[in-house]
């Protein structure tokens, strides 16, 4: 039996969830991507799928083997494409990651554009704020808010974006405003935890660099929800501008200590380092470099 077909199957029933839902998306017979699966088990003499009535999951060895198949697809379907790539054709499944709240607001409104343009390139989106690793969990590009190091990575830079801090006109009206960095000591702050500085706050000031340790009373892993804590008069809030802007425009929330500003941050397009770059990576990220303005 072919062994490509055999990974393709199992790599269908795990991102499908289902034989049913694979079968669909393989354009075979429930019967026929069971036996491939089936017999790949046999073949390898493990168990890689756990099945109930209810649910499929990969074991622990079916974890494995399904990341070092999804590199191995990739592979072959780079080969072919790169043999190809004089008809800079973009077709095929492209897996995006991207934070959640900045691929519901700025990403999602532009995939049925990338696709009017892209008709042959079916995309696999994750929204998820943890680092993902792309090679490791199979990802054609991923989109990261950050200040880049050094990295394996190929990045491009899509635009940018700036921390600020806020707080709502009811919070000031009855807590105060701070006025330098210090003052933040005082106040009832709104974190997010997955901030790589933690509880310190970094900030460039008229006479340079100033830092402040806060005490959040609050952590969240999303900015969505430290922003709607800060806009229910919670406390004070610092979170990019492309999630802040609205509620700035609309006075529901107010930036405060402007003379101290927060580093700004590039919105990058990464995927791994390759000499070849597949057509349908590479109209993706021109895609999106068109698509943005400089700062969001």
């Amino acid at each position: 039996m072919d062994r490509l077909l055999e990974m393709q199957t199992f790599c269908a029933v795990v991102e499908a969830g289902s034989f049913v839902a694979a079968s669909e998306a393989m354009g075979m017979s429930k019967a026929a991507v069971s036996r491939y699966v089936s017999e790949l088990e046999s073949r390898l003499r493990v168990r890689l799928l756990h099945r109930t009535t209810r649910r499929l999951s990969l074991t622990a060895e079916g974890d494995v083997f399904y990341v070092r198949c999804r590199e191995l697809l990739a592979g072959v379907e780079e080969a072919e494409a790169e043999l190809t790539s004089s008809t800079s054709v973009a077709r095929g499944v492209l897996r995006i990651n991207a934070p959640v709240s900045f691929g519901i607001r700025h990403l999602a409104p532009l995939w049925g554009e990338f696709h009017a343009r892209f008709p042959d390139v079916e995309l696999n989106i994750d929204l998820s704020d943890r680092l993902v690793d792309i090679v490791e969990e199979g990802f054609d590009l991923a989109i990261r808010i950050a200040s880049l190091r050094n990295s394996s990575l190929v990045s491009r830079r899509l635009t940018s974006t700036r921390l600020l801090v806020c707080a709502s006109p009811e919070y000031i009206c009855a807590h105060g405003a701070p006025e330098k960095p210090e003052d933040l000591a005082n106040h009832r702050v709104i974190a997010y935890s997955n901030l790589a500085t933690g509880n310190e706050w970094h900030f460039q000031g008229m006479e340079g660099p100033v830092s402040a340790r806060v005490r959040p009373w609050m952590y969240a892993n999303n900015g969505e929800t430290c922003c709607a804590a800060a806009v229910a008069h919670q406390g004070v809030v610092r979170q990019p501008s492309f999630l802040l802007q609205e509620d700035l425009d609309a006075g529901r929330l107010v930036e405060l200590m402007q003379q101290y500003r927060s580093a700004e941050m590039g919105v990058y397009a990464v995927y791994p380092t390759r000499k070849f770059v597949t057509p349908k990576v590479r109209a993706l990220v021109d895609f999106l470099v068109a698509a943005f303005p400089d700062v969001v």
